[in-house]
């Protein structure tokens, strides 16, 4: 079973860098892997789903990167822009698929298994950065800092959307992420009880 999951995560994966998402069928997929195609529906029941299972890996090498980056950036926003970094430059390499993956991680169905596993990968990613946040302004409840790390994927998700949908190169999506970043973490060093900024 781990051999022939392999095989059909290596054909999906080669198949959707070469071609692009929309232009592969499952057909070619299973043939590729060398199974059959209810072989392949028993480990992704949709053409959604194998992108999904490819896609997560790329997410979950992505925050590891960028979590190796921070460790050594002890500024928070600087430590944040290395950690968010990565998951813009994978983007960057393949624009379409990474459109259609964040689009099945936001509406994709809800009992699905890969899209749970990468909905988690993304939760502890937001858990990661409000730690840091936490660390910076340890007055910063947990909540607060829950919205804060979700903000800060949020701008992140819509770096990678945007280089999509209207061509933005790279650099100018991760010097637009910089920007947005250093505002929030300012924000929030600097932000008191109920609501104020503190000077």
């Amino acid at each position: 079973m781990r051999l022939k999951r392999e095989r059909i995560f290596r054909a999906a994966s080669d198949l959707v860098r070469e071609r692009g998402f929309s232009a592969v069928t499952t057909q070619e997929v299973s043939a590729r892997a060398g199974v059959a195609a209810g072989t392949l529906f028993r480990y992704a029941a949709t053409k959604s789903e194998l992108l999904l299972m490819v896609y997560n890996e790329v997410l979950r090498s992505s925050i590891a990167e960028g979590a190796e980056h921070a460790a050594s950036t002890p500024e928070p926003a600087a430590a944040i822009v290395a950690r968010l970094s990565p998951l813009v430059a994978a983007a960057a390499r393949e624009p379409e698929n990474s459109a259609a993956y964040q689009r099945e991680l936001l509406f994709g169905p809800h009992n699905a298994k890969f899209r749970a596993e990468g909905m988690a990968l993304i939760f502890e990613l937001e858990a990661s950065l409000a730690d840091t946040l936490r660390r910076a302004a340890p007055a910063l409840s947990d909540e607060e800092a829950r919205v804060a790390g979700s903000a800060l994927f949020a701008i992140t998700h819509l770096a990678i959307a945007r280089m999509s949908a209207s061509d933005i190169p790279e650099i100018d999506a991760i010097n637009d992420l910089r920007l947005q970043v250093t505002q929030i973490v300012t924000g929030v060093v600097h932000y008191t009880p109920g609501g104020r900024i503190g000077r």
